[in-house]
């Protein structure tokens, strides 16, 4: 695909088939995932894929309780929407709710695995929450769920099972000093999947030489 249009179209995709994904088609996916930039070139992460039933399975039984106690949450923050507003969010929890019932069926889950030790984390003394070492693992989510768009496959970034670190880090027998930071389902879609994505506008979202000055370009 021309780059814009896959990013243009990335939206995540919680409903996806059980076919299997062809070995050459998952290569290439996983293969741009490790193109992806990381701090002193160090590539602090590294994926478990999951394919095996039993293990999928296991996520699932972990995954499904985190969904239902965020639901709550979710539907407060959009009690107030109406018409199409109301119905695209009607929509998202249904998929929710289909990924959180059928998460053993996606043929493949890319959990992606990190280690901070050999991770330059400049922001990690300050009285703020941490973000500066995503920098070196989301870019490489982010060119595998590109790469998933451009062969047509859905998929969806998800973090809820980070919440169980601990039993997943025993289910996928990590080694000690390696956590997990995202967990990526990976499958053909249930119907068309992807399409036009709705976001703030970049004059909404950028400044110029200072917050809140209007960008002139």
């Amino acid at each position: 695909m021309e780059l814009y249009d896959a990013m243009s179209s990335l939206r995540a995709v919680r409903r996806l088939r059980p076919d299997p994904i062809p070995d050459l088609v998952l290569r290439r996916v996983l293969t741009a995932a490790t193109w992806a930039p990381t701090g002193g070139n160090m590539q602090p992460w590294r994926i478990v894929l999951v394919r095996e039933g039993v293990r999928k399975q296991r996520l699932e039984d972990l995954y499904r309780p985190h969904w239902e106690a965020y639901l709550p949450g979710y539907a407060a923050k959009t009690a107030s929407l109406s018409g199409d507003a109301l119905a695209k969010s009607n929509r998202a929890i249904e998929a929710g709710n289909y990924l959180a019932t059928h998460l053993h069926q996606a043929p493949a889950i890319a959990v992606f695995c990190f280690n901070p030790q050999i991770m330059t984390i400049t922001d990690s003394d300050l009285t703020r929450p941490s973000v500066v070492g995503g920098g070196s693992l989301y870019p490489a989510v982010q060119n595998l769920l590109l790469a998933c768009r451009n062969e047509g496959l859905g998929c969806v970034l998800t973090t809820l099972l980070c919440i169980e670190e601990d039993t997943v880090r025993e289910l996928l027998e990590l080694p000690d000093g390696w956590y997990t930071c995202a967990h990526v389902p990976i499958g053909y879609p249930v119907g068309g999947g992807y399409g036009a994505i709705s976001r703030r506008s970049v004059d909404e979202m950028v400044f110029e030489d200072a917050w809140g000055d209007s960008l002139s370009c």
